[in-house]
């Protein structure tokens, strides 16, 4: 040792980290993803492995998608919030526009971007949860006391699901209805405050529901799809035949039969009634284990963000874990038949050009997350331990990193 003082690191050249346990479950989904959509949908393609290229591309344009979005300062994107909010209303008025606007099976939901055919509500949930988490971080004091700041969000929301249902896509129009009540909830907001609202807003959501036929028997066929297996309860009766086809550990990767043209969507909507004949009760196990420790490692992160008072961050972190948590939830239950069928995907998993863009764009903003909040924790461990030793005479205080 020769006695010269070592040179301090300044605070700012101090980096973080992307939390492993994110990284490793969103590759993980990921790869899993891959293998399954390969196997599902090799009877239905013009070529054996169609989908499963396709999906290839989409996983590296997510990829490249989520590596921009892990780069990307926190308050470059919340200074943007304001613009992606009108961002979701563009998006959703779009698809409205004729020429601009495709229409499948009666629902008018995708953008024509000539290469590509996008689905707009899944760029609108990720900008929704951006412009709560900025909106919950203003104002997070008055979400708890006064009915106005409540109402702001649930009324946005409420346009967001008027536009949704124009489509229709009765939905992702609940599940956003979920997402915003959830950050509500997450913010402080308390639960008979959430709870006039959504009772004033259930009867009109009930009606619409039932105003549909197509939707009265679905709600009707999901209790005991054998009663019309050749009807409407084809989809689920054929879902579950599969799931109990794989038995405890499945007929092996690649032999599934209901995939054959029996099971309608099995690489999108019904892909995890592919994965429990393929690979059994405990691939579907697998599969659910990764989504609870997914989400819970993503609000675990928002809690923690939240009480460094790095609000926007917690809060983005809540959107993205209670959407992904939602989202996987009510597609598992679909598959299951716990639940009425639903057009929604298993992220990262289901085949689906637009889900997986945005899945990813989603995880790449929760990893920045993981990024600034390690970064924080280690300039606050750093500032403790300078404040530790003895001060010189005259030393100027130590401020503390900002929020």
């Amino acid at each position: 040792m020769d006695g010269t003082p070592r040179q301090a690191t300044p605070l700012d050249a101090i980096e973080g980290r992307f939390d492993p346990w994110l990284l490793g479950c969103a590759l993980a989904l990921a790869c899993f993803g891959l293998v399954m959509v390969a196997s599902s949908s090799v009877a239905i393609g013009a070529t054996p492995y169609e989908y499963a290229l396709r999906h290839a591309l989409y996983l590296a344009l997510g990829a490249c998608v989520a590596a921009v979005a892990m780069r990307t300062e926190l308050k470059l994107v919340e200074a943007w919030s304001q613009w992606l909010l009108i961002g979701c209303f563009v998006l959703l008025l779009l698809v409205l526009v004729p020429g601009l606007g495709h229409e499948v099976k009666g629902a008018r939901r995708w953008l024509n971007l000539v290469l590509i055919k996008f689905q707009s509500v899944e760029a609108v949930k990720v900008l929704l949860v951006v412009w709560l988490a900025s909106y919950l971080k203003r104002f997070n004091e008055g979400i708890a006391a006064t009915w106005p700041a409540l109402l702001k969000p649930l009324g946005v929301a409420g346009l967001l699901v008027a536009l949704l249902l124009m489509q229709p896509d009765f939905g992702s129009a609940m599940l956003l209805l979920a997402i915003t009540g959830g950050m509500l909830v997450l913010a402080g907001a308390s639960m008979p405050r959430i709870f006039l609202p959504v009772a004033l807003l259930l009867p009109t959501l009930a009606a619409i529901a039932l105003a549909a036929p197509y939707r009265v028997r679905r709600l009707t066929s999901f209790t005991d799809p054998f009663e019309d297996p050749f009807g409407a309860g084809y989809q689920l009766a054929n879902a579950l035949m599969a799931l109990g086809r794989g038995e405890w550990f499945g007929v092996g990767l690649g032999a599934s039969v209901q995939k054959l043209s029996y099971l309608p969507e099995a690489h999108t909507d019904f892909i995890l009634a592919v994965i429990g004949e393929e690979l059994g009760l405990f691939g579907v196990l697998a599969v659910i284990a990764l989504y609870a420790l997914l989400a819970g490692r993503a609000f675990w992160l928002g809690l923690q963000c939240v009480e460094m008072r790095r609000h926007f961050a917690g809060y983005c972190a809540f959107g993205i874990a209670l959407w992904m948590s939602l989202q996987s939830l009510v597609s598992i239950g679909v598959n299951l038949g716990l639940l009425p069928t639903k057009g929604l995907t298993l992220p990262l998993i289901s085949s689906g050009g637009s889900s997986v863009l945005m899945t990813c764009a989603a995880l790449g903003l929760l990893l920045r997350v993981s990024y600034e909040y390690e970064r924080a924790r280690r300039q606050v461990a750093r500032l403790r331990g300078e404040a530790a030793q003895p001060a010189s005479a005259g030393a100027a205080p130590i401020a503390a990193p900002p929020p």
